[in-house]
């Protein structure tokens, strides 16, 4: 049996979040981010069902209205080929989708079997990301120190003023006090009302205006954003922040430490990874999918650990 991941394999993924990006495309700006997100789900599904990989999904999302179809453990692929773990979004930023806003894609992110760390129950986690650049400056110290100390250290890294920096953080009541933090210290701030994958890749890419994602997210959204993190060799970390008593209690049953720090590297150990992502609408890093007769193009992405490499697609789908 084949173990490793193929140059190929990234491309059959991208077939996959193409099929999800033109699916979803189709619910842009109706208000209906259940909808959109069933569709993306149905049609990535169905096209992952016949790429040769033996995957395993490591963490759904098992709750109403949120990819009711992916399930922690779901088996996908033919079952031929390389033994996976697989993390998949069908819609990051389905708000945004919904609204018709910038920045929704559908991403997929795949590493050899027993390389992604297994947080089920779990469904959000403190994240802070940088770029290669940052990656080697960045300590456990950041998790717990106040905002101004970590931008510090951060502008140090890359040789700015503090007040030069762009921080990324999604607008939730969550994160009131940092955002008044950010702004304290003197940075500026990019507020997503949706989209945890697209902020992180945009303060991991080496060519972004942003510097830093700081906040709470999903779960789910951080491993798949580790796996981008490792094929970037950016800097990550990482901790499980359950938002409500229920969650508390399913972490603490399933004798999670909500006290450890993950790095990067400790949420996905294997170097061997693909992340791939489809842009649905008009985005920061990809282009939104356009419709003409029978046909859709889509923009996507292609991020390879073993060779650090990162190819941009522009297709022509002929659809059904």
């Amino acid at each position: 049996m084949e173990k490793h991941l193929s140059r190929n394999l990234g491309l059959d993924l991208i077939r996959a979040t193409e099929a999800a990006a033109a699916s979803s495309g189709r619910w842009m700006g109706l208000g209906k981010p259940e909808e959109a997100d069933l569709a993306a789900t149905q049609a990535l599904l169905d096209i992952l069902s016949t790429v040769d990989i033996d995957g395993s999904v490591v963490l759904g999302e098992e709750k109403p209205g949120q990819h009711p179809l992916i399930t922690s453990g779901l088996q996908v692929g033919t079952g031929i080929g390389p033994q996976v773990d697989i993390a998949i979004d069908p819609v990051d930023g389905r708000l945004q989708l919904a609204m018709g806003h910038p920045g929704a894609i559908s991403v997929v992110a795949v590493a050899p079997a027993g390389s992604m760390r297994s947080l089920t129950p779990a469904k959000y986690m403190y994240k802070i990301v940088v770029n290669a650049e940052v990656a080697s400056a960045l300590v456990v110290e950041c998790m717990d120190a106040p905002a101004a100390w970590t931008l510090a250290l951060i502008a140090r890294a890359k040789g700015k003023k503090v007040k030069n920096l762009t921080v990324t953080v999604l607008d939730r009541p969550r994160h009131v006090d940092l955002i008044e933090e950010i702004r304290e210290a003197g940075s500026r701030v990019i507020l997503r009302p949706d989209g945890d994958i697209t902020g992180a890749l945009l303060a991991c890419v080496p060519d972004s205006n942003v510097d830093v994602l700081m906040g709470i997210g999903g779960t789910l959204e951080g491993l798949i954003v580790a796996c981008a993190v490792k094929a970037l060799a950016g800097g990550m970390l990482a901790r499980v922040e359950p938002q409500s008593e229920a969650e508390r209690a399913a972490v603490k049953a399933a004798g999670i430490n909500t006290e450890l720090i993950f790095s990067c590297s400790e949420l996905v150990s294997s170097n061997e990874v693909l992340f791939t992502a489809t842009g649905i609408t008009e985005g920061p890093l990809l282009s939104g999918i356009t419709y003409r007769g029978n046909r859709a193009k889509t923009n996507s992405m292609i991020l390879r650990g073993t060779t650090r490499t990162r190819r941009i697609i522009h297709a022509e789908l002929v659809l059904d």
